[in-house]
């Protein structure tokens, strides 16, 4: 089913929505089955489809400028079933998304269709989230250091939850927002996340009591605690340990008559070690915290990580011959995306994509094709590959060395999965390159397409 752009569509985006019943409709005490893990399967061969489609009549000879730019598949499935996954592993935990980690508007729409709330850290981020008619109380702007003048868009528009973590915050949101609900955002062991927050987050638990100190003098609304563990985290034990701090913290400021009412518990979830993760975080927090307090989070990458693959064409090919052999040859394959776009991941958040054939001259490769390297482990017969992106800048290179028997071309195409988190939120349009690339929007789950109208 393909369904022509609404009125909110952009011009950028191609929106192809196909479903596939695969799940029934969501309800809030849903949680995930043996249907929805046989729907990764289901989705992966959709998303193939989706890319082939989108390439099919696409001839790099004849084709108007950008016909050929790169290209994002999203599938809407991937993220309903992350969302029943956290349900079932994480019940007393409210997932607030990471807006910052991938601002998609359909993946925006459905996580506010299922209930979520929003972790924002801008104005303009608050502004996306409003319009789509999102209570204000489902937003928390976790920015401890805040603009002024998006502290006043804040008041104005209701959104109260927002986090601190120094007295001079505390001041400027006396001066700006004294009816704002507080969150003293302390700081946490981070060493063991891809990406560390601590190093310009977080007040350290020799300074909290002072802070609440001033929170009570300056007459402060704080109702809760939050940290963050870093994202990416590989740690489950950074987990106990930030709960016990806060724990802590809740006692310091009960002792100063206040009554804490909200945990922030972050992000830093990985989909690979989620069920280790919510493990160690459910037993800390029933440990450490009555029914009572409410407890939400903010996930980013797990939710959107592994929803989007994005495909890329080979503009160019460099042979590269071996001085002490020519029968042994290597290539450059210059595709028209890089590190300055959709895959500064690379550079930001540490990512190691990997390249996948999609189509050589005319021919389509099948989607559950092993990857080459498993194929010849001596190497023999593969073909080594470097992959760099389009611009003139020798650090745009997305993969150092790939093995590939396919012999590859001008023209051809290759894909990369797992590239929803921190990729075209994060691109440039540096050296003359858009960062503006078209998205084909897929559905296998029915209970995401339900709630998209798709």
């Amino acid at each position: 089913m393909v369904m022509a752009p609404s009125a909110t569509t952009t011009a950028i985006e191609e929106y192809a929505f196909l479903s596939l019943k695969t799940s029934t409709p969501y309800t809030e005490g849903a949680t995930i089955g043996k249907e929805n893990h046989d729907g990764v399967e289901v989705a992966k061969k959709m998303i193939h489809e989706a890319l082939k489609n989108r390439i099919h009549n696409i001839d790099q000879d004849t084709c108007e400028a950008g016909d050929e730019d790169a290209f994002f598949v999203a599938d809407m499935g991937d993220v309903y079933r992350q969302h029943l996954r956290w349900k079932k592993n994480l019940r007393r935990v409210k997932p607030h998304y990471a807006v910052k980690c991938n601002p998609d508007p359909q993946v925006l729409r459905l996580l506010a269709a299922l209930g979520t709330g929003f972790d924002c850290a801008s104005k303009a981020e608050i502004e996306q989230v409003l319009r789509m008619g999102v209570d204000p109380s489902r937003i928390i702007y976790a920015q401890p250091c805040k603009t002024k003048s998006y502290v006043r868009y804040a008041a104005k528009e209701g959104v109260k939850q927002m986090t601190f973590d120094n007295s001079d915050e505390l001041y400027k949101i006396k001066e700006l927002f004294p009816d704002a609900e507080l969150f003293l955002r302390i700081l946490t062991d981070d060493s063991a996340s891809l990406c560390r927050l601590s190093l310009k987050f977080g007040a350290s638990l020799d300074t909290t009591g002072e802070l609440l100190r001033l929170s009570k003098e300056l007459g402060l609304n704080v109702v809760g605690v939050a940290f963050h563990v870093g994202s990416g985290a590989s740690d489950p034990a950074a987990f106990l340990r930030a709960v016990q701090d806060a724990r802590f913290v809740f006692d310091q400021a009960a002792e100063l008559g206040y009554t804490l009412k909200t945990l922030d518990v972050g992000g830093g979830f990985v989909g690979e070690t989620f069920e280790d993760m919510a493990a160690v975080l459910s037993s800390a927090l029933d440990e450490y915290f009555p029914p009572s307090v409410r407890i939400i989070g903010e996930p980013g990458r797990y939710y959107v990580a592994s929803a989007f693959t994005i495909a890329c064409n080979v503009i160019a090919r460099r042979t590269v011959e071996d001085p002490e052999s020519r029968a042994k040859k290597s290539y450059m394959l210059y595709l028209n995306d890089g590190v300055y776009g959709n895959f500064s991941s690379i550079m930001f958040d540490h990512q190691h994509p990997f390249p996948q054939a999609l189509k050589v001259g005319p021919r389509f490769l099948p989607s559950a094709s092993p990857r080459c390297e498993d194929e010849d482990e001596n190497g023999e017969r593969a073909i080594e590959y470097s992959v760099w992106g389009p611009t003139c800048d020798g650090i745009d290179c997305i993969a150092e060395s790939w093995r590939c028997e396919e012999t590859l071309d001008v023209g051809d195409w290759l894909y990369f999965e797992d590239m929803g988190a921190y990729t075209k939120c994060s691109a440039t349009r540096f050296n003359g390159f858009t960062n503006a690339h078209d998205t084909v929007y897929v559905s296998s789950e029915a209970g995401a397409s339900s709630l998209l109208g798709y």
